[in-house]
Formats: C-alpha cells, sequence, structure tokens
C-alpha cells in the first residue's frame, strides 16, 4: 500500500487553514472478501497528530469507523506565513506516514 498523502496549508490574516487528505484503505476487519468469503482484516488509522512549527496543535485518535482516503480540515490560530505544519498518522498495524507544509 502507498503510504501517501496531500497537505495544503495558508494563512488569511486572522487564522491558518490546513487540509489534508490520508491515502489509506481503512479496513474495518467486519468486510468479506467476495472471491474467497474469508474476512478481510481489520486495517484503519488510529492516531493523527498535527504540529506547527515542532508543537503539537492536534491530536486526533481515529477507528474503523473512518472512510477510506480520509480527509481532515481543520483551523487554528498563532501561526504566520512560512512556518512549517507537519502531519503524521500510525495505523493498527504499524503503518506510518506523514508529510509537511509550509504555511503559504
Amino acid at each position: 500500500m502507498a503510504r501517501k498523502m496531500k497537505i495544503r496549508a495558508w494563512d488569511n490574516g486572522k487564522s491558518t487553514s490546513i487540509k489534508a487528505i490520508i491515502f489509506h484503505p481503512m479496513e474495518t476487519g467486519l468486510r468479506k472478501d467476495k472471491k474467497t468469503g474469508k474476512k478481510i482484516p481489520g486495517h484503519y488509522i488510529t492516531e493523527v497528530n498535527c504540529e506547527h512549527n515542532g508543537k503539537n496543535i492536534l491530536t486526533c485518535l481515529w477507528g474503523p469507523g473512518v472512510s477510506k482516503n480520509p480527509f481532515l480540515s481543520f483551523n487554528f490560530k498563532g501561526a504566520k506565513k512560512g512556518d512549517s505544519v507537519n502531519i503524521s498518522w500510525v495505523d493498527n498495524q504499524g503503518g506510518k506516514g506523514g508529510t509537511s507544509a509550509k504555511i503559504s
């Protein structure tokens, strides 16, 4: 599985907006494979951390109820153009991913 994500961050003068999409299958563990009839093992993101200049600003605890390729959007104050934002995630099978962006 490709552990990719896209992130966009921009400041409008009052707050900073972050939009990110994480490309992940997010399997619940409840579906069955149509060909074999066996359950597809659960594979989902359990934690997402967002940092601004190395300081944690948001932690999300997710589970199997979140859809495939989840989209995350939030705003926060205290950033300026040129600052860095990093989003990282961990899944229930030990997979990890993340990326960073400069605020424009």
